[in-house]
């Protein structure tokens, strides 16, 4: 099996490193990562401009952009005479709970392979609760990791589907639990200050991390029972439930055909 490792924290952070050797067992590992730190990049691909690419190490390649880039480098280029089986995502420093996946170049990294077909899992580190003088260790999400991905390569993964994994950093988990995402909040922070040159600039991200206590979500499961997420998700964003409410509204002030106005 052909595993491409990717992160959006640039491809010199712990967190990869320590993925990519847990997966060095299961299969032929390739790692394609940003050259830089790309948190919160979310799903961009960059269309404006030449990306660099330059190789690092045996089947190990830095990229001038984002994670989704260098998926998508990874399968249609670099890997495209035999294409990955399988994504996995991370070990990101830091949480990717509940909204942050609308965000995270880590879960984006999975959505661009779940869109060209891979199954793909994306695997964060929660640093929330680790005291400033501890060192953050990736030990054990690494082990999680190695037995998850063991796991999907002997029972699949269904199409179009990708899995958000997040392990509390701050304990040695206690077991694992299948969730939906939650609902959290980091505030709404935006601090205004003032350039050597007099020009104002603004720093936005709140750092006040609150979650809302909703049952079986990825939030609860880690924070309030200590155990790492396991979240799946879809890139089907369609309401399904609103369709027909929709179809029955009269829009009165709408033409199809603009001469008939």
């Amino acid at each position: 099996m052909r595993i491409l490792v990717c992160n959006d924290d640039g491809f010199q952070a712990e967190g990869l490193k320590a993925l990519a050797k847990a997966m060095e067992s299961l299969g032929e590992v390739w790692v394609v990562a940003p050259d830089r730190e790309q948190s919160a990049s979310s799903h961009a691909l960059s269309l404006h401009r030449p990306l660099r690419v330059e190789q690092v190490g045996e089947r190990w390649f830095s990229v001038d952009g984002t994670p989704s880039d260098c998926v998508y480098l990874a399968v249609n280029h670099l890997m495209k005479e035999a294409r990955p089986e399988l994504l996995v995502s991370g070990i990101n420093h830091g949480s990717n709970l509940a909204d942050d996946v609308t965000y995270s170049g880590t879960v984006a990294a999975a959505m661009e392979a779940s869109l060209l077909k891979l199954p793909a899992i994306a695997f964060s580190l929660v640093t929330r609760l680790i005291p400033p003088s501890h060192q953050v260790s990736f030990d054990a999400a690494a082990r999680f990791a190695h037995a998850l991905v063991n796991a999907s390569i002997k029972n699949g993964l269904p199409e179009n589907l990708l899995l958000n994994v997040n392990i509390p950093g701050h304990l040695v988990p206690r077991g694992y639990q299948v969730t939906k995402l939650g609902k959290h909040s980091y505030g709404y922070d935006v601090v205004e200050n003032v350039d050597p040159r007099g020009r104002k600039y603004y720093w936005i991200g709140g750092t006040s991390f609150r979650h809302q206590d909703v049952p079986d979500s990825d939030c609860n499961a880690v924070f309030e029972r200590g155990l790492i997420s396991v979240t799946p998700l879809h890139l089907d964003l369609t309401h399904s439930p609103t369709i027909e409410t929709l179809r029955g509204w009269s829009l009165e002030n709408f033409a199809a055909d603009p001469k008939s106005v």
